[in-house]
């Protein structure tokens, strides 16, 4: 008989349910302001209502709430809230697919995964959920919309903008993924499409943005993050353009303004290029260039932008006819348009330096365009443009550069710099990748954007006492490219709040990012209808102390947030620099096949088939222990098998341990205790470090480590004695977060009549955990020659005079003069003979 075939079953269906429904009646895991306990905000990302709750929530959920009541068992009050980000694109393209309205579907869809949630096990507050889509929510985002439209941070404008021409909606510069730029959500090729757009500026909060110093964030979301703002100083340069009057029809564009980082090199600027889309195109065309320029444009308007940037993709060009003027020199120079240019980056025009800059040689080259070194090469030699193979790095002292020729490489762009703004050409200036946000979105569900837009006083806001602005339940579904919106004609058309007259309403809703962006603040007091969050809880509880998820939001959600916690801060609504402390993020369960899970691989783990087989604590355990929480990793359904026997022993060493073996000795010896309470204490010291550092793998195995040393425990006959008691009782702590039904299950069999996540976190005891003795190498001239085990508080004198004349020492040091003998404590000595 096997061990394994002595322990006895648990039935973990009947104790988890059972549990959960005692927690909830207890009011266990409430969170309140108290003013006399140090709060722990612990925040995990909310999840889309999708129908089911699949491994990746648990493996984001359930470590997460496990760190959660290790800092409630340590004596914080915890806050662990939850809710749903229910508005959002699937459910409208479930109503037009399924004919089922988008709350109907969502709603369904959230009391589901709200009660595969509570089987979870988790310390989820549930007075504290909030969701999205309800109307007292969204009534938040429309008057945060209004107080940033009132501070300048909201405007609207016409742009070009990615379409989804399947899911008819515009998207975010974020969600079109790939090279070849497909929808994020159904894998479309997206499309370019002119629209009248809101935005928000995040832009004027790119260089604070930039700043990580007041938070300990992952270095890689802070490296995803300062790529995607992506700062670079250099000047911005106006070229008037040549034979252009101020009243020509281009909208006003007399100039082409580029912001370059090499404002020395300005001399060699030769010819000018613009993107398709620049405004300027019109007014620079000329005549006999027409007909080529609009062919161009239109072909060029169909590529991605990841094609028009792609490096290896050969120039393609047509030259406008028309003319700038180089500020530096003088001359008129030829500008041409072409797609490698994109107005989505920079000002859309750029000075082209082909003697300095690859791009421009290339082009240059293909189209007989000037060439002119304006920079030495580092001998001091000017390179020949007729004999010059490629561009050259611009690094030597500036030549043929008027009042700057001469000037040294590491002071040239500053001079160049301060030569422009003397001569009113230009301004020093630092640039930025990062957009402004673009919020419109062409969906019914999501929230109703609070404009109305009159004929006579423009775009009105909608007054904050006729808010929230609710979304009408009877639209008609047709997938045209247009808001359904835009065809409830009674819910359309309205009165102009200003003046009373005729008007319609804007018929946009908001990115879904704008609800995540602040919901961790109606989590403070969901109830609360004062204004978004109750001033009183925000400053209890702000900033969250740590927030988990996944880092694909990285430049997402997670700058989006950053921004708009620094908008509210301005206009006085929040306080401190940044919402969120600490983050960590989480791997992501592959199949086990190595692939990532979905239905098309069929390779789709479903968690509540395993929890029916083998419980919830087993499955959190097993997902906390079978990879590093941080890198994720292929699923094993094998695996999960180990977890099941150790939660097994510990169920039979808390019970009934003497049961498991056939033969156990009548009582310890003292050395047997010693090691039991040495382990146990080393593990307390491992598992509270590794519950910090959120290195969940490690906390498991410690667990198992120390599960065996009481099992040899058992057999040396340690039951009943008061080093046993300390172990049973410090264990089920330290099993608490991660398996919280079995732990308190097991807790209240042993006599215990509170919970044990009410008790307090176990107590290192380091003189308890101090080894007897030690292994201490012995080194000879730093080579490995002997190993001696001596007691923990040998001297140092001792463990020099026992490495000599151990049996390595001695005879590699035969016929050597020992000249130094190096002590490391506890861990080798160093013998140095010649």
């Amino acid at each position: 008989m096997t061990d394994s075939d002595r322990i006895p079953p648990y039935d973990p269906s009947e104790i988890e349910s059972r549990w959960q429904r005692q927690w909830e009646a207890d009011g266990l895991y409430r969170s309140d302001v108290d003013e006399s306990a140090t709060k722990y905000y612990a925040l995990t990302m909310l999840p889309y209502p999708s129908g089911d709750l699949h491994m990746g929530h648990w493996y984001a959920i359930t470590p997460s709430d496990a760190r959660a009541r290790f800092k409630r068992m340590q004596g914080h009050n915890v806050m662990f809230p939850m809710g749903f980000d229910a508005f959002g694109l699937p459910a409208e393209n479930a109503a037009i697919k399924n004919n089922i309205h988008p709350r109907k579907w969502t709603y369904a869809n959230i009391e589901r995964m709200r009660g595969q949630l509570r089987t979870m096990g988790t310390m989820i507050d549930w007075r504290r959920e909030m969701v999205s889509a309800d109307p007292e929510y969204f009534r938040w985002n429309q008057w945060f919309f209004l107080q940033f439209l009132a501070a300048d941070l909201a405007y609207r404008k016409k742009a070009a903008v990615d379409w989804c021409p399947s899911c008819n909606t515009t998207l975010a510069r974020e969600q079109v993924i790939g090279e070849d730029r497909r929808c994020e959500r159904c894998d479309t090729p997206v499309i370019k499409k002119e629209l009248a757009q809101w935005f928000f500026r995040t832009t004027r909060y790119a260089e604070e943005l930039l700043d990580f110093s007041g938070i300990d964030w992952p270095e890689r979301v802070r490296t995803l993050q300062t790529h995607w703002i992506g700062r670079s100083e250099g000047a911005r340069v106006r070229f008037p353009l040549a034979g252009v009057d101020a009243g020509a029809d281009a909208g006003g564009v007399q100039e082409l303004e580029v912001f370059t980082t090499r404002p020395d090199t300005l001399w060699g600027a030769t010819f000018m290029v613009v993107a398709p889309e620049h405004p300027a195109v019109e007014v620079l065309t000329s005549e006999a260039q027409r007909a080529a320029v609009e062919a161009y444009v239109e072909k060029a308007t169909r590529r991605t932008d990841v094609e028009r940037e792609s490096a290896d993709r050969e120039k393609t060009g047509v030259d406008t006819g028309g003319f700038a003027v180089n500020p530096a020199t003088g001359e008129r120079i030829p500008v041409w348009v072409a797609d490698y240019v994109l107005m989505s980056y920079g000002t859309g025009a750029i000075m082209a330096v082909p003697a300095h800059d690859q791009r421009d040689f290339e082009f240059a080259r293909k189209y007989d365009l000037e060439i002119r070194p304006v920079v030495a090469n580092d001998d001091g030699s000017i390179p020949d443009p007729a004999t010059m193979e490629e561009a050259v790095p611009a690094r030597g002292a500036l030549v043929d550069s008027g009042d700057l020729t001469g000037t040294p490489a590491d002071q040239a762009v500053a001079k160049a710099c301060e030569w422009l703004e003397a001569k009113g050409a230009g301004v020093g200036a630092v640039n930025y990748r990062l957009h402004d946000w673009l919020i419109s979105r062409q969906r019914y569900w999501g929230t109703p954007i609070p404009i109305v837009h009159c004929p006579t006083c423009g775009p009105v806001g909608v007054p904050e006492s006729e808010l929230p602005v609710e979304l009408p339940d009877d639209v008609e579904w047709k997938p045209t490219g247009e808001s359904p919106l835009k065809l409830h004609e009674s819910w359309r058309f309205t009165e102009c709040p200003k003046c009373g007259e005729p008007a319609e309403r804007d018929t946009d809703t908001m990115d879904t990012f704008m609800d995540s962006s602040w919901y961790h603040l109606r989590y403070l007091s969901p109830d609360y209808h004062e204004g978004p969050f109750d001033p009183a809880e925000y400053r209890y509880w702000m900033p969250v102390d740590l927030y988990t998820g996944g880092i694909e939001h990285a430049t997402m959600h997670l700058i989006y947030t950053r921004f708009f916690h620094k908008a509210c801060r301005d206009l006085g609504i929040t306080q401190g620099d940044e919402p969120m402390r600490r983050l960590r993020n989480q791997g992501i369960i592959l199949g086990e096949d190595s692939e990532k899970m979905s239905k098309s691989r069929g390779n789709v783990v479903a968690p509540d088939a395993l929890v029916a087989e083998y419980g919830a604590d087993c499955m959190r355990a097993y997902l906390m222990f079978f990879a590093r929480w941080e890198q994720g990793g292929p699923w094993s359904s094998t695996g999960i098998e180990g977890t099941v026997r150790w939660l097994r022993r510990v169920w039979a060493l808390m019970l009934e341990p003497e049961a498991l073996y056939p033969e156990v000795a009548e009582s310890a010896d003292a050395s047997t205790l010693r090691a039991l309470r040495r382990k146990l204490h080393q593990t307390i010291e491992h598992v509270t470090r590794d519950f910090e550092e959120l290195s969940f793998n490690t906390i498991v195995s410690a667990l198992m480590e120390l599960a065996n040393e009481m099992s040899t425990a058992v057999q040396a006959g340690a039951v009943g004695s008061e080093e046993w008691s300390e172990a049973a009782s410090v264990y089920l702590r330290l099993l608490a977060p991660v398996a919280p039904h079995v732990a308190e299950e097991l807790w209240q069999r042993r006599g215990h009549d509170d919970s044990v996540h009410r008790a307090s976190w176990p107590e290192y005891d380091a003189a308890a955990a101090a080894e007897d003795e030690i292994t201490l190498v012995v080194q000879v001239n730093g080579k490995v020659r002997d190993r001696l085990t001596l007691p923990a508080d040998v001297s140092e004198e001792e463990a020099k005079e026992k490495a000599l004349a151990s049996e390595g020492g001695q005879k590699f040091t035969e016929g050597l003069t020992v000249r130094k003998v190096i002590y490391v404590p506890g861990r080798l000595v160093n013998v140095v003979a010649s």
